[in-house]
């Protein structure tokens, strides 16, 4: 009688299974100890009091293109901001075609730090749409100490910026930056959000980026304070013309330089959140499509081995632990164990259930599908997109880790 019965065996009981398993039970093993502790909640920058010292002149540069659901909310937290310095902001309309610019002015009347919108114009050849609005802002900004970069759907607590340059001055940091607060109000969000800031940490190790003597260098484009004579050195906006990702980029410029002597920070902001929702897994989707091939620098060579890595880490342990046998199975189980155990810190911090963590594994092969999107993408003609904007030419990344 046959009754029923589990799921079947892999093929072969041979050699192959064991190596699989062994290889990525090794590999997990190395991540969790041997990674910069990418599995950790990470740093966090809190409230604390305002201390009494000479605070620096901070101007806040916000692209803004197509955002009148949320540049007037951005706009008032900023004119609000308990900042002892003397504090300006500059919105950059970037060709809007839903009066995000008329929305700005009117949220820039009255009290509070002054506004100043400027009307952008199209980008020259070689650049992205966004890194140039960022230029526009930049000279419109005068000579402040710091330049806050940020993005037009953060909205933040009144002592958040007094925050971010309090960390800088303490350290003496060219550049504080922060992953905002992420939205987790849709299903799709509460699946796919942790695993995106999980990913970014397993790509850049915080603990090492914030190592003067470690070459990792990342940030996180929602929220970057930098020095201004540092942003200087390094040849300005203009030394990243053209890159897509622009705040690694950036960050990579910044920590290589002299200047700075490698003293960047990076973390988590429990003072600032995004307000741009994404209600479905498409949405998610298309954001990271957006720049996945870029990372890798449009090579075949490393989206194949992305592929394979993506699924040797992700894909192997849930199959040889569900279908596999003997020191295969054990390896596998072993292997997803810690995986699972890696992201619990990261749902923690979102608030959800541990038990999500078993569910990773699907997680990551829609994202490694979306990676692969990004390529066809590409190849097809349709590129990166940005607000409506597209860019098909393979643009080199510099600075990059």
């Amino acid at each position: 009688m046959r009754g029923c019965r589990g799921p079947s065996p892999l093929p072969g009981s041979g050699a192959a299974p064991r190596i699989l398993g062994l290889t990525s039970l090794l590999v997990w093993l190395g991540l969790i100890f041997a990674h910069g502790r990418f599995w950790q909640a990470g740093p966090v920058l809190r409230p604390k009091p305002a201390k009494a010292r000479d605070w620096p002149s901070v101007s806040v540069v916000i692209p803004a293109r197509d955002e009148a659901e949320s540049i007037a909310r951005v706009v008032a937290d900023l004119r609000r901001q308990d900042y002892p310095g003397a504090l300006s902001i500059v919105v950059v309309d970037d060709r809007s075609t839903d009066g995000t610019g008329a929305i700005a002015r009117a949220a820039g009347s009255g009290p509070g730090a002054p506004l100043h919108v400027v009307e952008g114009v199209e980008p020259p050849p070689g650049w992205s749409g966004k890194l140039w609005a960022v230029r526009q802002g930049v000279a419109a900004a005068g000579s402040p100490d710091f330049l806050l970069l940020t993005d037009a759907d953060i909205v933040r607590a009144p002592e958040h910026v007094r925050m971010l340059v309090d960390h800088a001055l303490d350290d003496d940091r060219a550049l504080v930056s922060e992953m905002v607060e992420l939205s987790i109000d849709s299903a799709a969000e509460r699946a796919l959000v942790p695993a995106f800031v999980f990913f970014f940490a397993l790509l850049y190790p915080f603990a090492r980026v914030n190592r003067p003597d470690r070459r990792t260098a990342a940030a996180a484009g929602g929220t970057m304070l930098v020095r201004r004579e540092v942003l200087d050195a390094i040849g300005g906006i203009d030394a990243l013309r053209g890159a897509l990702i622009d705040d690694v980029t950036l960050a990579g410029r910044i920590k290589a330089h002299p200047a700075s002597r490698g003293r960047i920070w990076l973390g988590h902001s429990a003072l600032a959140r995004s307000i741009r929702p994404y209600p479905a897994a498409g949405d998610v989707w298309r954001m990271v499509a957006r720049t996945a091939y870029v990372q890798l620098r449009y090579s075949p060579a490393l989206l194949a081995g992305t592929v394979a890595g993506m699924a040797l880490v992700w894909g192997v342990p849930p199959a040889l632990a569900l279908r596999g046998r003997g020191m295969a199975r054990w390896c596998g189980a072993t292997a997803w164990a810690l995986s699972a155990g890696s992201f619990i810190p990261t749902l923690r911090r979102f608030g959800l259930s541990p038990a999500r963590a078993v569910l990773l594994p699907g997680v990551a092969a829609f994202y490694t599908a979306a990676t692969i999107g990004s390529a066809v993408d590409h190849y097809s003609g349709r590129g990166v997109r940005w607000k409506n904007r597209a860019y098909t030419s393979p643009h080199r990344e510099g600075g990059r880790s």
